[in-house]
C-alpha cells in the first residue's frame, strides 16, 4: 500500500476508527449539498428524529434543476419547484447555509466552494454528486457519495469508506498551443480506460500539472471519476496558496503563515511510496474529442473513428454499441462531423478562464447558422466577472446565447436538453446515452475552445486553425 502520500496523511488525520466491516470511519470536514440528492436524506433524518450534527460544516446551493434562461419563481417545471422548496425548507429547519438564486453566490456546487475559499488543502469533502473529485485540485480528499451517505454525513459528519490505493500520474513538459487541461484528462482516460482507476485515488503531478492554474487543475481532478478513480488530487503549492489568499473562508492574514506551513506539511513526501506510477509526455497530448458513449472513447482531432480491429478486444462490445448509437462509421475523420448544438459550461469547464479561452476563439467570428450555441457560467460570481470583462458581449455578438448559472445541458435535469438525435459539442464531462436530455441525443466531449471552434465552423474543428 501507499505510504507518505498526501492521501495517506489526510486519511489518517481524519480517521475516527475502524469499523467491524474493516472500513474506516472517516470524519468529513466539509459537506456540500444541492437540491437533487438531499431531499431524501433529510427525510431519513426526520424519520429517525435526528438533526444535522454540524450544520456549520454543510453548505447548500441549487444547480442541477435550475433553468438558465428564465429563473423566475415558481419554476415552470413543477417537480423542479418542489425540489427547490424542499431544499429551502430543509436548510432553514436545520440552520444550513444556503446560497439561493440571486444571493450572488449561487452556482454549480463544485464552482462555488472553491471560489469562496471553502475548499482548502488537507480537507475531507463529500457531496452527493459524482464530480466532487474536483476539489482535489486543492490537495483535498473529496468523494462523491449517494443519498444514503448524504444522510450519514448529515447525521454523524462521518462516512464509512474502504481506503484506496494511490496511483501517481505524472505529466511532464509543455502543452502545445490549442491543448488544454480538458485534453490532458481525456487523453489520460483514453490511455488508462474508464475502469483503470477503480480502487484508486489519482495523484496528479509533474511539470505540466505544476504549470497549470487552479482552474485547470480543477478540470483535471473533476474527471478523475470518469476514469474510474474515486478521487483525484494535486499537492498544494504556491499556485494553490495564491488562489486562496483573500477569499472569504480562507485563513486570514494573522493565520495565513501557520496555515501555509500546515498545508506544506501534508504534501506527499519526496520518498513517498505509491501503488502505481504512470508517466505521460505533454508533447504527446493533442486536442482530443470523444466519439462514442464513454469518456474513454476519445481520439485526437486529426484521427479517424477507430475500426473494430483497432479496439482492445475487451472494449469491442461497447465500441459496437457506440457505432450504432452515435450513427458514426469506423474510419470517419472526427474533424468535419456536423454538429447541431454547442454547449460551453458545467462543473468541468464553466469557470472564468474557460469562458475567456472560448471567447478568444469566438471574437470577431459568427456562429454557424446550422448551430444552436450557448454559454452557461458556472456561478453567479463567474457570470458577474465575465460580464465585467465584456465576455457576454463577445459571445452574443457571435451568435451565442448568454445564460444564468446552473448545470444546464451537462445532465439536462432542467429545460436545456437535446432534441431527437441532435449531436452536441459539449465542454461537460459525460457522453453517456441520453445524458443531455434526449434518449437518442449524442454528445462529443471537448475543451471549451474546441466547442467554440465547432460552433463557428458548424462541425468538429481543430481549434489550432483558429488561434491567432
Amino acid at each position: 500500500m501507499s505510504k507518505g502520500t498526501l492521501f495517506d496523511k489526510v486519511w489518517d488525520l481524519h480517521t475516527v476508527g475502524t469499523l467491524p466491516s474493516g472500513q474506516t470511519q472517516l470524519f468529513i470536514g466539509l459537506h456540500l449539498i444541492h437540491e437533487v440528492t438531499s431531499p431524501q436524506a433529510f427525510a431519513m433524518l426526520r424519520e429517525r428524529q435526528l438533526k444535522v450534527m454540524f450544520p456549520e460544516r454543510t453548505i447548500a446551493t441549487v444547480d442541477h434543476i435550475v433553468p438558465t434562461d428564465n429563473q423566475a419563481r415558481p419554476f415552470v417545471d413543477v417537480l423542479a419547484e418542489e425540489m427547490m422548496q424542499a431544499l429551502e425548507n430543509n436548510c432553514r429547519e436545520n440552520n444550513v447555509t444556503f446560497y439561493n438564486i440571486g444571493s450572488g453566490n449561487q452556482g454549480i456546487v463544485h464552482v462555488i466552494a472553491p471560489e469562496q475559499g471553502l475548499t482548502q488543502p488537507g480537507m475531507t469533502i463529500a457531496c452527493g454528486d459524482s464530480h466532487t473529485s474536483t476539489h482535489g485540485a486543492f490537495g483535498a480528499i473529496s468523494f462523491g457519495i449517494g443519498t444514503s451517505q448524504v444522510r450519514d454525513v448529515l447525521a454523524s459528519q462521518t462516512l464509512a469508506l474502504a481506503k484506496l490505493k494511490v496511483r501517481r500520474i505524472e505529466v511532464n513538459g509543455t502543452l502545445a498551443p490549442g491543448v488544454y487541461a480538458k485534453d490532458v484528462v481525456l487523453h489520460i482516460i483514453r490511455q488508462l480506460g474508464v475502469k483503470g482507476g477503480v480502487g484508486y485515488a489519482y495523484e496528479y503531478a509533474g511539470t505540466t500539472i505544476e504549470a497549470m492554474s487552479m482552474e485547470e487543475r480543477m478540470t483535471l481532478c473533476n474527471m478523475s471519476i470518469e476514469g474510474g478513480a474515486r478521487c483525484g488530487y494535486v499537492n498544494p503549492d504556491v499556485v494553490t496558496y495564491d488562489y486562496l489568499r483573500g477569499r472569504k473562508f480562507a485563513p486570514g492574514v494573522e493565520q495565513w503563515d501557520e496555515a501555509v506551513a500546515w498545508w506544506e506539511s501534508i504534501r506527499s513526501d519526496a520518498d513517498a511510496e505509491y501503488d502505481d506510477v504512470v508517466v505521460f509526455d505533454a508533447a504527446d497530448i493533442p486536442p482530443t474529442v470523444t466519439w462514442g458513449i464513454t469518456p474513454g472513447q476519445g481520439i485526437a482531432i486529426n484521427e479517424h473513428i477507430p475500426a473494430l480491429d483497432d479496439v482492445e478486444e475487451s472494449d469491442r462490445a461497447i465500441a459496437e454499441e457506440a457505432y450504432r448509437y452515435m450513427g458514426l462509421q469506423p474510419g470517419t475523420p472526427i474533424q468535419g462531423i456536423k454538429v447541431d448544438v454547442c454547449f460551453i459550461g458545467s462543473c468541468t469547464n464553466g469557470r472564468l478562464s474557460d469562458l475567456q479561452e472560448a471567447a478568444k476563439i469566438v471574437q470577431g467570428r459568427k456562429v454557424s447558422k446550422a448551430v444552436k450555441a450557448f454559454v452557461v457560467p458556472g456561478s453567479e460570481r463567474v457570470k458577474q466577472a465575465a460580464e465585467a470583462e465584456g465576455l457576454d458581449t463577445i459571445f452574443e455578438a457571435a451568435g451565442f446565447e448568454w445564460r444564468d448559472a446552473g448545470c444546464s445541458m451537462c445532465l439536462a435535469m432542467n429545460p436545456d436538453k437535446l432534441q431527437g438525435d441532435q449531436l452536441s459539442a459539449s465542454s461537460s464531462n459525460r457522453n453517456f446515452k441520453g445524458r443531455q436530455g434526449s434518449s437518442s441525443g449524442r454528445t462529443l466531449l471537448m475543451s471549451p475552445a474546441m466547442v467554440a471552434a465547432a460552433a463557428i465552423a458548424g462541425q468538429v474543428e481543430d481549434v489550432r486553425t483558429l488561434l491567432t
